[in-house]
Order: C-alpha cells, then structure tokens, then sequence
C-alpha cells in the first residue's frame, strides 16, 4: 500500500509551470518538500526569481489539483532561501525545453563571496540553437515572453529561438 504521503507528492508533481506548460514544477525545480501530517498537506515551492508573477497561478493549481485528489487541508508555502537556481532543472526538464524549441540553460553563474567584478559590454554566452545544435546564434532581447528567457537568432538556420537564462 502507498502511503498518504507519496500520494500527495505524486499529486504535486504533476502541476505544470503556468509560462512552461511543458515543464512539471518538479521539472523547473520549484517544487521543494511535500510533507502530510494528520490529513493536512504542506507544499513548500520557491520561485525562480522574487516577484514571479506565476507564483499565484502555482500555489492555486497545486491546491486545486490536491483538492480534487482528496486532500481537503492543502497550505502552499513560498521559501526564498536558498535562491532557486536553473541548475535545479532537472535533465527531463532540459530535454522538454530543448523539444519544445526552447534552449536549455547552461549552468548557473557562480555566486561570488566578495565584491562582483564590473564587467562593460554585452555578455558573452554561446548558446546552441535548440533547432539546428548549430552554436552560432545572437541575443536579439535579453528578454522574451516571460523574464526568464532571452530571445536569440540563429545565424545557421535563421530561425528565432528562446533561450532559458541561467540564474
């Protein structure tokens, strides 16, 4: 017999990222802790960056989709420590932004202990696109549809493509 427990976790994790359908909020990262003590279920997410406006989405479709699987008591918690980072997308996450045409994330920027450097000038960062793996593409916006994407162009196949930023 499965417990309660693994149920509700189960349950969770099959709540997608309102701007990513295409990701589980396990598959970003987001999903943290899924706890359940004498009926109650405890959901604890962290957003990718402060301020993410699909954190009210996510916390709604968690207790909407736990209700419906018969957890009445359903509290959704926000934890900002530690800071979520794109290297808590899991590999099946990466693989289904890549199908879906969207590059993946490298690896997150190390954070520094002490003073950060200034750098001048755009950033250099190769990104390959998610169409052709060609490694030849330009930043058109730092931002996309959403502020966790950059929009790039490849030169090889010309086509336009988001890029998932590191953070």
């Amino acid at each position: 017999m499965v417990s309660i427990l693994l149920d509700a976790r189960a349950v969770a994790e099959t709540v997608t990222d309102p701007e990513l359908p295409m990701l589980t909020l396990a598959d970003l990262g987001v999903l943290r802790e899924v706890t359940e003590s004498e009926g109650a279920v405890v959901v604890t997410i962290t957003p990718t960056y402060t301020g993410c406006p699909a954190m009210d989405t996510m916390r709604d479709d968690l207790v909407r989709e736990l209700h419906a699987a018969g957890y009445h008591d359903v509290d959704v918690r926000t934890v900002l420590h530690p800071a979520w980072s794109t290297d808590w997308i899991t590999d099946a996450g990466r693989r289904k932004l890549a199908e879906a045409g969207i590059a993946p994330p490298g690896s997150a920027p190390k954070r520094a202990a002490g003073p950060i450097p200034l750098t001048l000038g755009p950033p250099v960062r190769r990104v390959r696109c998610p169409r052709c793996d060609s490694p030849d593409t330009d930043e058109i916006s730092r931002f996309s549809a959403t502020a966790c994407k950059a929009l790039r162009r490849c030169r090889a196949c010309s086509e336009p493509f988001e890029h998932f930023k590191e953070f």
